[in-house]
């Protein structure tokens, strides 16, 4: 039995994004009055989605012991892109950071991270159940 598959590579990042996108969020907010602050935005979905390989385009040969592994569950250099947001609307002081927005995403990102968390737990939970029943 793998104890390190894929699905548990791919919520154990997920995790650790969200994460980080609630830091992001935080600051966003945190710089809401900060004349000149531009929003920041985070996107891991692209790179988990490669990672994950969800559509079965990525699959290189990699047969050659000098190859790399760049899709199907490349896990180890997942980066995610942090950038300033394009489509915020400029206020007075140059600031970008719309509150509610915001407040918004951070609702939403806690939820993924609840469910990421729960189907986790029942990941676990199966593979103590396929242990105990040997």
């Amino acid at each position: 039995m793998n104890l390190n598959d894929k699905t548990i590579q791919a919520l154990a990042s997920s995790l650790n994004f969200r994460q980080m996108r609630q830091k992001i969020i935080t600051s966003n907010i945190a710089n809401a009055d900060t004349p000149g602050y531009k929003t920041k935005r985070i996107d891991f979905e692209a790179a988990l989605a490669r990672a994950l390989d969800v559509d079965g385009q990525q699959q290189l040969n990699t047969a050659d012991g000098g190859h790399f592994d760049v899709g199907n569950g490349g896990f180890g250099n997942l980066k995610p892109e942090v950038y300033e947001d394009p489509n915020g609307v400029v206020s007075d002081d140059g600031n970008t950071v719309d509150r509610d927005a915001e407040l918004a995403k951070m609702a939403e990102n806690k939820i993924l991270y609840d469910a990421a968390v729960q189907l986790l737990n029942k990941k676990i939970g199966l593979m103590k159940y396929a242990v105990g029943s040997n």
